[in-house]
């Protein structure tokens, strides 16, 4: 019988930085002390709603009327005017 080998526990330290976050390493590729992140103010998910909504009106606007036109242009061209 076989002695079965105990794995290697690995532990990971998560930074809070993404894996394309380049930010804190200088020229040398030395990687700089991070400053202090500047909290973000409290915003409710009803703000952060609008926010988004005001943002995405316009687009959905531009993508209804061009999908409004195809629609009358191919009933047009159909004869079932």
């Amino acid at each position: 019988m076989s002695k079965k080998k105990k794995k290697e526990k690995v532990i990971y330290y998560d930074d809070g930085s993404t894996i394309a976050d380049m930010s804190a390493v200088n020229s040398k590729g030395v990687k700089q002390e991070k400053k202090a992140p500047v909290p973000k103010p409290e915003e409710t998910k009803f703000q952060t709603f609008w926010r988004a909504m005001k943002m995405m009106f316009l687009p959905m606007c531009v993508v209804l009327l061009i999908l409004s036109l195809l629609y009358v242009g191919l009933m047009f061209l159909s004869g079932n005017w």
